[in-house]
């Protein structure tokens, strides 16, 4: 299976534990899941489709344990020639009212003078409290979020149908301390996504996904630890490569000396360096300040090779 839908179906092993994050989790979950419908008789209904086994059992379960037992639930399995076989899940609310109810209680279907209309966005009533934020949040994510292995790229999303739920989405996740996201548009949807490493470890780790978050960390250590070597690779390539140019120079400027007559009558100091170099063409200064009798430090070392380039410009 893929990495995002391992987290779904840790995320759909989690249970709220208070009835307002039940419902706010239902909510979430059919704001873009669902799609509300008749069934005759002016009965609404509710059909909510997913590509996960785990996560309709998930709000099968939920959804009988907030609304009661009376509510008569089904899943059924679609399979569509789609690039393959593709099954997908469908669970379908239609008994007496229930849909109607469920529809009013998440905040998806409200009355203004006297009809009743849908709504578009998130109902503010729902998500109060913190604990409900990140309830609304997971349902959401079960219904068409998605998150890319890390192993290969950051990047989280969700899938919004509306421009207004992308941004009250957006308002919602930005609640968040230290949390931030972007909208763009793909086709005729909206995309909420986050590419920022830290921000989609927390992210997770607010919709419960507590596994995976580990599993985020440990990659972002193992990549940084690659990165260092890498950079510390470059650093020390691009360090001896300037040591060769350098090195190059210093016995081009000697060689001038001698065909200029000049060597002869350097200091015996500058003689003796000016010899190793030319004997070690591609030695450090380090290196052959430790050739010297007796020894010279480095900066010992560039000082005699400055004196000689002073000579030479004169």
């Amino acid at each position: 299976m893929s990495f995002a839908s391992d987290v779904k179906n840790e995320l759909a092993r989690t249970e709220p534990e208070k009835t307002c994050c039940q419902l706010a989790e239902i909510s979430g979950f059919f704001r873009v899941a669902g799609t509300a419908t008749f069934f005759g008789g002016g009965r609404f209904g509710i059909i909510a489709t997913t590509g996960s086994p785990a996560i309709a059992r998930h709000y099968k379960r939920l959804i009988k344990d907030y609304f009661g037992d009376s509510i008569d639930m089904e899943i059924q399995v679609q399979e569509r020639e789609l690039f393959g076989r593709d099954r997908r899940y469908r669970l379908t609310v239609d008994h007496e009212g229930a849909g109607e109810e469920i529809l009013r209680e998440t905040g998806l279907l409200m009355v203004k003078k006297g009809q009743n209309y849908l709504t578009d966005g998130i109902y503010e009533g729902l998500i109060k409290s913190k604990c409900c934020k990140k309830s609304y949040l997971r349902g959401m994510f079960l219904g068409a979020g998605t998150i890319s292995d890390p192993k290969k790229s950051y990047h989280f999303e969700i899938v919004c149908d509306t421009e207004i739920l992308a941004k009250d989405l957006q308002k919602l996740i930005n609640s968040f301390v230290d949390l931030s996201c972007n909208i763009s548009k793909r086709r005729n949807k909206y995309i909420v996504y986050i590419k920022n490493s830290s921000y989609i470890r927390d992210t997770l780790a607010i919709m419960g996904a507590h596994t995976y978050v580990l599993t985020l960390d440990n990659t972002m250590i193992e990549k940084e630890i690659k990165e260092d070597a890498i950079r510390l690779i470059n650093c020390d390539t691009a360090n001896m490569d300037r040591t060769l140019d350098a090195a190059q120079e210093q016995v081009r400027v000697i060689k001038a000396l001698k065909n200029s007559g000049k060597y002869d009558s350097m200091p015996p100091k500058l003689k003796e360096i000016a010899e190793l170099r030319l004997a070690n063409p591609e030695a450090s200064l380090a290196q052959l300040g430790e050739q010297l009798n007796p020894p010279l430090k480095k900066s010992g070392v560039n000082n005699r090779i400055k004196r000689i380039f002073e000579l030479a410009r004169n």
